[in-house]
C-alpha cells in the first residue's frame, strides 16, 4: 500500500526490531524537544499495529476502527521502546483493543480503539458536514516556520487560515511509517493527525506552551487517497486548559473528528 509522495528512498520514521519492539529514526523528532518523538507517527504506528493484530485474529474479517483514542503519559525518548496489544472486549462484531507503549519500562502511551464489524449502508451513506477546499486549492505552508523539530519537515502540508486558532488544510507524510510490510490507510493517515495542535495556533508556541494530554478521533468511514484533511477550531479556557477541534477529511469529503486536550502554559520571561 503505498503512495506516490513516497521517498522510495527515505528511511521509516520506525524499524521493527522484534514483534514488539520498534526503533525511531532521527526524522520522528518533536515540535516541543528536538530529543523527544512527535507524538505523531506514534499514534500511526500504534494504529496500525492494533490494525494488524486484528488482520491476525481475525483474518478477512470486516472489522473497521471506528474510535482511536490515546492517553500521553510521557515523552518518549527517540530511543527503541515496546508496544504490547491486548483485547479488552473480544468480539465477532464489537471489540476494544488496548496498546500500551513503555520506553525503558515505563507506560509512554496508553491507547483504545473500538474496532466494529461493517454493515451495508451505502443506500443511506451522508453527512451534513460541509466540505473543505481542496488540496489544489490551498497553498503549500512551510510548518517548520512555525515549528521545530525533525517530524514537521517531513510533511507535506497546504492550508490557509481566517484568523488565529482557525485553518483549514491538508497533511500528508513524505516517509513511510514502516518498511517492509504493508500499513492501512487508516493507520498512515492517523501519523499525522496529531499534527493538528499546532496547525491552527491561537496564540505563539514562543509565548505559550500548550501540549495535547491526549487524542481521539472518531472515523464514519475508512479514509480514501493519500492527503489527510482538517477544519481546525482551538480554543484556550481562563484556567490553562484547552481544546484543539478538527473535523476529518479525504478526497471524498468528510469522515470524522478529532480532539485534543491541552495544558497551556504561559512561557515566563
Amino acid at each position: 500500500m503505498t503512495t506516490p509522495n513516497l521517498n522510495p528512498d527515505a528511511a521509516p520514521y520506525f524499524v521493527r526490531e522484534s514483534a514488539t519492539r520498534f526503533r525511531p529514526n532521527p526524522e520522528t523528532g518533536g515540535s516541543w524537544n528536538k530529543q523527544e518523538q512527535h507524538i505523531a507517527p506514534v499514534v500511526g504506528l500504534i494504529s496500525h499495529l492494533i490494525l494488524t493484530d486484528r488482520d491476525e485474529r481475525h483474518g478477512d474479517s470486516a472489522l473497521r476502527m471506528s474510535r482511536l483514542s490515546c492517553d500521553i503519559l510521557g515523552v518518549i525518548p527517540i530511543e527503541p521502546f515496546d508496544v504490547e496489544i491486548r483485547v479488552v472486549r473480544p468480539g465477532r462484531t464489537i471489540e476494544l483493543v488496548e496498546a500500551v507503549l513503555t520506553h525503558g519500562g515505563r507506560p509512554a502511551v496508553s491507547a483504545r480503539a473500538w474496532l466494529t464489524k461493517e454493515f451495508d449502508t451505502d443506500d443511506i451513506a451522508g453527512s451534513t458536514v460541509p466540505r473543505i477546499p481542496s488540496v489544489d486549492e490551498l497553498p503549500s505552508w512551510d510548518m517548520e516556520d512555525t515549528w521545530d523539530g525533525a517530524f514537521v519537515e517531513t510533511l507535506d502540508v497546504r492550508r490557509q487560515s481566517s484568523g488565529p486558532g482557525v485553518a483549514q488544510y491538508w497533511i500528508r507524510p513524505q516517509r513511510p511509517l514502516l518498511t517492509g510490510e504493508p500499513v492501512s490507510s487508516t493507520a498512515r493517515m492517523l501519523s499525522v493527525a496529531d499534527v493538528a495542535n499546532g496547525s491552527a495556533t491561537l496564540v505563539s508556541p514562543d509565548e505559550v506552551a500548550f501540549p495535547n494530554l491526549d487524542l481521539t478521533a472518531h472515523l464514519f468511514r475508512v479514509p480514501v487517497g493519500e492527503w489527510l484533511g482538517f477544519d481546525t477550531h482551538v480554543s484556550i479556557g481562563p484556567r490553562g486548559a484547552g481544546l484543539t477541534q478538527s473535523v476529518l477529511h479525504d478526497a471524498a469529503g468528510p469522515i470524522g473528528t478529532l480532539a485534543q486536550t491541552l495544558t497551556v502554559r504561559p512561557r515566563r520571561a
